[in-house]
């Protein structure tokens, strides 16, 4: 029997089956900026049986449109189906990891190609001026590297917030945001991830960079822009104020393993070439430069393009971890060859891959990023259209399938 108790407003029981996620596994909400008296009422309910919410989940989908204009009958669809997976798999019930990722994401995965990676670490070699160097002598030639690249740790708030600002204004002109928005910075550690962004609503966001994760001049510029401007924070306060503000409440919530993190990722991921174009190095060199510190843009441009080859990396670490049974040091061996990476942070990314709610999410960066760069791609490399396309992934509720489909025309 159908549960009609709410279809008459098909988003708020969206929205409130959502908010009960998070009371069987805490973290699952992302962001809230709805009506608080919701949200009060689902924390005060009995304890969701995830199976129930799995049904209701099929139900729900089941009745749309439910009186919704057809886009955003698409967009609460897709989430839909991404909860009454999350549901069956809180429920207990097995379910095959690509299937899984599926569910969530709206994208179907698969391994990557080794003749790629192999062709990375040579075009990686070149970059480091070892040209022909494999295994240890790469590894030792990209550690050098990387030590050479990384940020005392005395600078690296001063440089935030120095990269942000510089950011926030070159973004503010393209990208109009309220005057009332803000980003906090904080610094933590012990977290599976490098960077997070909480976003409190009101065109508030608090970022927190985990010091756990060494930080470096190649990539700082970066977790500012993906986190911060234009990226998850710069797509909130857009959201909020042209969707939410115009009644589309279904973008008061922000949920985990839907296809709303693909997005959001994949345009976080290309937020700073956004930003500041392909030659961002020379930007960054320049503010390096009034903190004491040399930055080789060109060298960091070359070591940047021939690691982009190994994006699919760590997601086939997750595909050998969850689809094939793999031996966990047997995958921690993987990532140490091929991402040229020491032990310690091959576990601190296995961290990422085993965690219980977060095991999936890596296929966002990864097929985010490859998505989203193809459909901007269409526009050009760079200008006024590839830009105006970048502004739709902030402005509009865009889904995998939506982007997939306006290729195919």
């Amino acid at each position: 029997m159908s549960d009609r108790r709410n279809i008459a407003d098909p988003v708020v029981e969206y929205l409130r089956l959502g908010l009960a996620f998070d009371r069987i596994e805490e973290g699952f909400v992302d962001a809230y900026t709805g009506d608080p008296a919701l949200r009060a009422e689902v924390e005060n309910a009995a304890t969701p049986d995830p199976a129930e919410l799995a049904r209701r989940a099929r139900s729900l989908r089941d009745e749309l449109p439910a009186g919704l204009p057809a886009d955003r009958a698409e967009f609460v669809s897709a989430h839909l189906r991404a909860l009454e997976c999350s549901g069956r798999k809180f429920a207990g019930e097995a379910i095959g990891f690509v299937d899984e990722v599926e569910a969530y994401f709206d994208v179907r995965i698969g391994p990557g190609d080794e003749a790629v990676y192999r062709d990375a670490h040579a075009a990686m070699a070149d970059a480091l001026g070892v040209p022909g160097a494999t295994g240890d002598q790469l590894r030792g030639a990209y550690a050098n590297y990387r030590r050479a690249d990384e940020i005392p740790a005395d600078k690296v708030a001063a440089l935030i917030n120095e990269f942000a600002g510089s950011l926030r204004e070159r973004v503010r002109r393209e990208f109009p945001l309220p005057d009332a928005e803000v980003v906090e910075f904080e610094i933590v550690s012990d977290k599976p991830w490098s960077g997070f962004n909480y976003y409190l609503g009101d065109y508030r966001s608090k970022v927190a960079v985990n010091t756990d994760v060494p930080q470096y001049m190649s990539s700082l510029p970066g977790l500012i822009a993906h986190e911060a401007y234009p990226g998850h924070h710069t797509e909130h306060c857009r959201k909020e104020q042209r969707l939410v503000g115009s009644g589309q409440l279904e973008h008061t919530i922000f949920l985990v393993n839907t296809p709303q993190c693909l997005m959001a990722e994949g345009l976080a991921d290309h937020a700073l070439a956004a930003a500041m174009g392909t030659s961002w190095q020379e930007w960054a060199a320049e503010i390096y430069g009034d903190f004491g510190l040399r930055f080789d843009a060109e060298r960091a441009r070359a070591i940047s393009n021939a690691a982009a080859g190994l994006i699919r990396v760590r997601q086939d670490a997750a595909l050998a971890l969850h689809d094939r049974g793999a031996d966990i040091d047997d995958v921690a061996a993987f990532l140490q060859r091929w991402l040229l990476v020491a032990p310690d942070r091959a576990r601190q990314m296995l961290r990422f891959l085993t965690d219980p709610l977060w095991r999936a999410y890596i296929s966002t960066y990864v097929e985010g990023y490859a998505l989203l760069g193809q459909w901007l791609d269409e526009a050009g490399p760079v200008g006024p259209a590839r830009l105006a396309r970048f502004g739709r992934l902030l402005d509009e509720p865009l889904t995998p399938s939506v982007l997939r489909a306006e290729l195919t025309n």
